[in-house]
């Protein structure tokens, strides 16, 4: 079994991969993820709590803004390393020495194109002019700070006996990390590892440095590249969380720690990086970049460790390690996920009733699975609250316990908004008032107010049934208290209403689902 095999083997035994993160660099280079001051410094902070070895803070020549992130972050690390970017441009490598210089480490990071394509119609250099530029650019960075990282911007379109010069060129003018990216994504594993290779076998003084990986992901290598790189002699990879970067993005962090960690059995390497926190990093990253993460994203997609199909819901059920190489809870993730729907089958739906409270015999259990079966054909998402309603649950008496009598509510730029309403519960009627940011806020407060509950809201949903200006708005609420999970829906032509009746109904059911689970402590006592 060769699962998570790297955590079962000692650290000494291993080499360390050095992990550099870009996510605040190139990662904010896509276009639409930019990021503002306060939200760079919240993912510097976790980056640097998560392990990462080397946060590229951000360009310092770009703007006076990312001058001031990366001079902020680098006053506020710790010890890890703050690399600013630099082109191989006097004031460039000037303004990112005085950026990360507060930084107890610090890096500049400068780079120049090297491949003939970008020499002749970017550059429009020569190969003798760019060695030049080399030379007495690092130089120039190695005077200002003792960590200088150079890259062959478009290493792998560029002759290896070219690179190799400029390789040697910038290691001798004081380089202590050398980076050969992929930066058009062109590459393939084998030909990424042998160019790593041949540049450290032919370059006399490549002990001197340390080597990188920088892959982007227009072919969707850019992960198998940069394992590729390591296995050519890399020790440093460059990446970004949720692959954020330009064109396609460039390989994912936790694509790579993960791998590393999992196979440890073909790759004898370790990171630093604490990988129940990378769940964490993916969603803030997400929030601040506003750029969501696919459902089935390897590692924190929403369906990395979920699982329908009947045939992987049995296998889960008896043994985990049928599915899952790696365990939801090393990535932060809380715990599998067994997706009801269409693929399911009897032994997952079983579970899933013993999950809800119920047991049922062979053939009630029988006619509820055909019934189920039946509307997930027709059903697209079936929630915990159909299963129930198949099975003859009490929870559509109980949902009537609370019901919205009236509601008034006042919106509008003058704030605060202000919510009055007026429930009846079990023949009593209550009213309350309350305040909130915005008028679905303050409803909620003011049914909070009369019905008192710890529940956390996950979900609020808004769509129109029809079209049209008067169309009946139907608004889906998910409140979750401890492991209950429960989804209210609501519908009406006036949305607060029926974001108010949403609202009573997923608390309805939370106390029915709460007063059924006592009633079977209390009957197994």
């Amino acid at each position: 079994m060769t699962t998570e095999a790297g955590s079962a083997e000692t650290s000494s035994a291993r080499e360390r991969i050095y992990i550099f993160d870009t996510t605040l660099r190139d990662g904010e280079q896509c276009p639409g993820a930019s990021m503002t001051f306060e939200e760079k410094l919240e993912v510097a902070e976790l980056l640097e709590e998560m392990g990462v070895d080397i946060i590229e803070a951000g360009f310092p020549i770009a703007s006076q803004g990312d001058f001031e992130s990366v001079l902020e972050i680098a006053r506020r690390a710790g010890d890890v390393t703050i690399a600013g970017l630099a082109r191989a441009i006097p004031a460039d490598i000037a303004r990112a020495g005085e950026a990360v210089k507060p930084a107890r480490r610090g890096r500049i990071h400068t780079f120049v194109s090297t491949s003939p394509i970008h020499l002749a119609h970017q550059m429009k250099k020569s190969e003798s002019e760019v060695l030049e530029i080399i030379a007495r650019t690092v130089a120039q960075a190695r005077n200002l700070v003792e960590d200088v990282e150079w890259s062959a911007m478009d290493a792998t379109r560029t002759p290896v006996e070219y690179l190799v010069r400029c390789v040697d060129t910038a290691i001798r003018a004081g380089a202590t990390t050398i980076n050969l990216p992929d930066t058009v994504g062109y590459a393939v594993p084998e030909e990424y590892a042998a160019m790593f290779r041949e540049v450290r076998e032919r370059v006399a003084d490549s002990d001197k440095a340390i080597f990188s990986v920088h892959c982007h992901d227009d072919l969707g290598l850019a992960v198998a590249n940069s394992l590729a790189g390591i296995a050519g002699g890399a020790r440093q990879v460059e990446c970004t969380i949720n692959g954020l970067g330009e064109r396609a993005g460039n390989a994912a962090l936790e694509e790579v720690v993960m791998a590393i960690r999992t196979r440890g059995d073909v790759m004898p390497y370790e990171t630093r990086v604490e990988t129940r926190m990378l769940t964490r990093a993916s969603k803030l990253v997400s929030n601040v970049s506003a750029f969501p993460v696919q459902y089935n994203k390897a590692i924190v997609g929403r369906n990395a460790f979920a699982h329908e199909s009947g045939i992987h819901q049995d296998g889960m059920l008896k043994n985990a390690s049928t599915y899952e190489i790696m365990t939801p809870e090393t990535v932060g993730v809380k715990a599998t996920s067994l997706v009801m729907g269409k693929h399911s089958g009897r032994h997952a739906f079983r579970e899933k009733l013993k999950e809800l409270g119920y047991e049922l015999g062979d053939n009630q259990l029988e006619d509820a699975f055909k019934r189920f079966k039946d509307l997930a054909d027709r059903k697209k998402h079936v929630y915990d609250e159909d299963i129930e309603a198949l099975v003859g649950d009490e929870v559509a008496v109980a949902a009537e316990r609370v019901r919205v009598l009236a509601l008034t509510v006042i919106a509008g730029t003058g704030g605060p908004q202000k919510a009055i309403i007026t429930l009846d519960i079990e023949g009593n009627h209550v009213t309350k008032e309350a305040t909130g940011n915005g008028p679905v806020d303050a409803t909620f407060n003011a049914i909070k107010a009369i019905v008192p509950h710890e529940a956390r809201m996950s979900l609020y949903q808004v769509h129109a049934v029809t079209e049209g200006t008067d169309a009946q708005a139907e608004v889906s609420v998910r409140l979750e208290e401890g492991d209950k999970a429960v989804t209210g829906r609501g519908a009406d032509p006036d949305t607060m209403v029926s974001s108010a009746k949403a609202y009573i109904s997923a608390l309805n059911k939370l106390t029915a689902k709460r007063g059924r689970q006592h009633a079977q402590a209390a009957a197994s006592a």
